[in-house]
């Protein structure tokens, strides 16, 4: 990747991971409940797992939707139903972080699993992808691209989780506490704007020799 690429793809990198998405607002829920140590599991599953999906969209998944573009409209829409149906949840809770946990952490394999269904994670990934690897280098910009991600997503995802954890003491059951939940569950459905906003027909065809994707930032 050439210095050029490389410095655009940082700035991409650091600003779509460090903003608003459903893995950041997740685990500043899991910080105020658990705290950061109880919470690691999830951080590192999100980092490892989010870097691991952007080598696999690289490497040829992102074609798939490509052969079957129901599968694309089936994640698109089931994606966005699970994250409206945790927003809810989140906005009716009485208790901090309820909404988000079931008594316990989310695991280190369930974190992976969730960047599979999670929308800003596809766009980030099918973003970066198509925007800085060169088609002539693909396989080491790819790898380059995921490693990336994935040192740049630890310092983000602690920043969000310890966020979490610093603010607890400041949540009374009360007012102050549904306020809370309903913001948590408004920015978590805001979360969303970038799904909505691609085409309903899934990803359009790349140009010969390009993965598929769309270039666009994330904000």
């Amino acid at each position: 990747m050439t210095p050029t690429l490389l410095a655009g793809f940082l700035l991409f990198a650091f600003v779509s991971s460090i903003t608003p998405g459903p893995n950041n607002l997740m685990m500043m829920a899991s910080g105020v409940t658990f705290g950061v140590k109880r919470t690691a599991p999830h951080m590192a599953g999100v980092c490892l797992g989010f870097g691991l999906m952007t080598l696999a969209v690289g490497l040829g998944v992102a074609g798939v939707f490509r052969a079957a573009p129901w599968l694309y409209i089936v994640l698109r829409w089931g994606a966005a139903a699970y994250i409206l149906l945790l927003a809810w949840r989140m906005a009716k809770a009485t208790g901090v972080g309820s909404a988000v946990t079931t008594g316990e952490p989310m695991s280190f394999l369930g974190a992976m699993g969730f960047q599979w269904i999670n929308p800003k994670a596809w766009v980030m990934a099918l973003g970066a992808v198509t925007t800085y690897a060169r088609p002539d280098r693909l396989l080491s910009d790819v790898a380059l691209i995921a490693a990336l991600f994935v040192l740049i997503n630890i310092p983000c995802s602690l920043a969000w989780t310890s966020s979490g954890a610093a603010i607890k003491r400041f949540l009374k059951q009360g007012r102050t506490l549904r306020v809370f939940n309903i913001a948590m569950a408004l920015l978590l459905a805001a979360s969303l704007y970038p799904l909505l906003t691609e085409p309903l027909g899934g990803p359009a065809a790349p140009p010969k020799g390009v993965i598929l994707g769309t270039p666009r930032t994330v904000g």
